[in-house]
């Protein structure tokens, strides 16, 4: 169709359509997926779900995992249903319509939860030249409603984990600590060895007392600018991300 693309990720592993305009699927979203710890049997949702390019990464993974996931843009919504056909994975997909900050009630006891929330603040997007930045990526609700969201869907002792701006951390930390989340760990995505990251993982766990930890991260590129051999086995090969908040997770 005209006004959609199609493509690939995980080394042709999953086959993705999305709109041709609007939010496009970058490697945060793989790279988000990485890190969510799962085991076949669990139950993960996703807040955000977009195309589903996350939710196919985890899946293509994680064998017998089922994920739900939370959208609320009802034409999107379809086309993740579509990707998920399209994957052979419509049975471990669950794709719910709906808002994150009036997510339905019955999504409840999980085991973990993650998303990829909008990244830029009304200020920062406004102060850029219009149309610079999808409305998908501006943050209108706030990080803590995210959070929140995430709090209610968890089981005691279940993760949550985000990818999100660098420069944020000190919000996304202290939402976190307000839900009652412990165990914080902050994972760095360095452009380049030397370079400060653009990008962080952060990972918790609800009604945890461990204290925070600032895990070693992931440098993405080399000196010659191609991705490190570390990113390419996320990237293509769908490696995971030891994060390091859940323990003993796959």
């Amino acid at each position: 169709m005209a006004d959609r693309t199609e493509g690939t990720l995980l080394g042709g592993r999953v086959r993705l359509a999305q709109p041709r305009r609007g939010f496009r699927v970058a490697i945060d979203s793989v790279l988000l997926a990485a890190a969510v710890p799962g085991r076949a049997g669990g139950r993960v949702l996703e807040l955000g779900l977009g195309t589903g390019a996350a939710a196919l990464c985890l899946l293509a993974r994680v064998p017998g995992l089922r994920v739900t996931g939370l959208e609320s843009d009802e034409a999107v919504a379809a086309l993740a249903m579509e990707n998920a056909a399209a994957n052979g994975c419509a049975d471990r997909l669950k794709v719910v319509v709906g808002d994150v900050g009036r997510p339905p009630r019955r999504l409840i006891g999980f085991d973990h939860v993650y998303a990829n929330p909008p990244h830029l603040s009304p200020a920062r997007a406004d102060s850029r030249h219009p149309g610079a930045a999808p409305d998908a990526n501006i943050d209108r609700a706030g990080v803590e409603i995210w959070i929140g969201a995430a709090r209610r869907a968890l089981k005691d002792g279940g993760s949550v984990t985000l990818i999100h701006r660098a420069d944020r951390v000190d919000e996304i930390a202290a939402a976190l600590r307000r839900d009652g989340f412990g165990a914080v760990v902050l994972f760095p995505l360095w452009p380049r060895a030397g370079v400060a990251a653009k990008r962080v993982l952060v990972q918790a766990r609800k009604a945890s007392k461990s204290p925070a930890m600032m895990a070693p991260g992931l440098v993405l590129h080399g000196p010659d600018g191609g991705f490190t051999p570390e990113t390419e086995a996320v990237l293509r090969a769908g490696a995971a991300l030891a994060i390091g908040s859940v323990r003993g997770a796959s």
